[in-house]
């Protein structure tokens, strides 16, 4: 199949020794192996990629120092049906634990389907306990990874379909945790320039619209690439017409600079939240062959109609800017953080109570309230240095019990705009609200609103607010 013939020369590799750098500065590849997944949370990156028999985990305070970390394995399995082949990690955060969904078989290529384990606490690196098997419908199933629209959870994954022997299809299917999967699964139509392939889909969030970015090709050709379809916020995922299909590879081979099968990629944002990058593998040689993967990662940008542009795959040995707030590459923007203990800067009601209980909290407590239908906002204050752009963002911790709809109200030049967040996700870090135009002056800014139609406690943490 796709990657069986040369996956284990693809493991030995090791990682070519690093060049000298000038200060501020790194290179590619940042690890020998392929399928990577890549998330910055609590001052370290962490990476996990591809090993065969095992998942590892790499774990670094700056982006290049991932190329000379050691590696922590997180997971062996001693169950025979599920301990070969493991392959495309994923690494997620949902609520206080951290998952890791996976491909996994008994030495069969044909038996492989897709797995999840679960953190015993809120640490990337565990330890992890196997929590089951995920979106299994009796056939070939690889590359499974969750993604979020309108505040619900759906899983993707890739399996046999339109009559082909391989992974050709996308398919997506809700969740109900994030271990279990409910209801019908969707087949999602998808192009590719090669007929063989669909896989690794995962969602990227942009401006109302979420992006479900895959590869295609067998990752052993040069070809192997990147495509996209997108959907509405607002729109039902599992109706394949609300899918927006874009036309042409999104990342694809650079000749000119020595990258081949570019592809089955990752996003994560930089240290400070203000940059998107993208994690992917690829190959040195045109030939077709699965060895000499390697990962690597490189900043994305966006368009002016909101898609996102991804640039084209750079070559070995470029020296490339670290992520803003990387330490390599420290933010200079104009930034203030208000906290909810912050003296003089945060004010709420006695109706909002105090709790320590999630670990995912910013600082030492947060605040929380119901929601009714009356002015009760907690309110953010900052000394905004001049009239310009501002980047909004917010950290709330996660619980199932929490808000599902937390409208946050952003005072800007042309009026108050109110950005509604679900907070049962995607907590424990920052998440930008949006891009505002606000005027000088020392005054409530931003605020934490319990007038919603949501259920559940309504939690006010921290806002961040960033000069772009």
């Amino acid at each position: 199949m796709r990657r069986l013939a040369l996956l284990f020369l693809t493991l030995v590799l090791l990682v070519p020794a690093a060049p000298a750098l000038a200060a501020g500065t790194f290179t590619n590849p940042l690890n020998g192996s392929a399928d990577p997944t890549l998330t910055y949370v609590n001052g370290n990156y962490y990476l996990a990629t591809t090993l065969g028999d095992r998942i590892g985990i790499w774990k670094s305070p700056t982006l290049k120092g991932l190329a000379t970390a050691g590696e922590t394995t997180v997971w062996r399995d001693s169950d025979p049906s599920r301990n070969q082949q493991m392959w495309a990690p994923g690494l997620y955060r949902f609520g206080q634990r951290w998952y890791i969904y996976y491909t996994a078989s008994n030495g069969v290529d044909a038996n492989h389907r897709t797995y999840v384990i679960e953190s015993d606490g809120d640490d990337p690196l565990g330890p992890y306990h196997f929590k089951a098997r995920i979106a299994d419908h009796g056939e070939y199933a690889i590359d499974g990874e969750p993604f979020v629209h309108n505040g619900q959870m759906y899983f993707a994954w890739s399996g046999p379909g339109r009559g082909m022997g391989g992974p050709a299809q996308i398919y997506l299917q809700r969740m109900d945790t994030p271990w279990s999967t409910t209801g019908s699964r969707m087949a999602l139509p998808a192009s590719g320039g090669c007929a063989e392939v669909r896989e690794g889909a995962v969602g990227l969030r942009g401006s109302g619209r979420l992006f479900l970015v895959y590869s295609t090709c067998d990752t052993g050709k040069p070809d192997y690439q990147l495509w996209m379809k997108s959907i509405a916020d607002g729109a039902d995922p599992l109706v394949a017409g609300n899918w927006v299909q874009h036309a042409g590879p999104v990342f694809w081979r650079n000749d000119a600079a020595g990258v081949y099968g570019p592809g089955h990629n990752g996003f994560f944002k930089s240290p400070d939240g203000a940059e998107d990058w993208i994690v992917y593998h690829g190959k040195t040689t045109s030939a077709y062959t699965y060895a000499g993967r390697t990962t690597r990662a490189q900043k994305i940008g966006w368009n002016g109609d909101g898609t996102p542009n991804l640039g084209r795959p750079v070559a070995l040995g470029t020296a490339l800017t670290p992520p803003s707030g990387d330490p390599d590459n420290p933010s200079t923007a104009w930034s203030a953080i208000v906290d909810n203990t912050t003296e003089g800067r945060f004010t709420a009601s006695a109706n909002w109570g105090v709790s320590s209980y999630s670990v995912q909290r910013y600082g030492a407590d947060y605040r929380f309230a119901e929601p009714v239908s009356a002015s009760d906002a907690a309110w953010y204050r900052f000394a905004i240095p001049e009239t310009g752009t501002y980047r909004v963002d917010a950290w709330w911790p996660s619980l199932s019990g929490y808000s599902t709809k937390a409208p946050y109200v952003i005072v800007t030049a042309s009026g108050n705009q109110t950005v509604n967040v679900d907070q049962r996700f995607n907590g424990g870090s920052w998440r930008t609200l949006g891009t505002f135009t606000l005027t000088a002056g020392d005054e409530n800014k931003v605020a934490v609103s319990r007038w919603t139609n949501g259920t559940g406690l309504v939690i006010a943490d921290a806002i961040r607010i960033t000069r772009v």
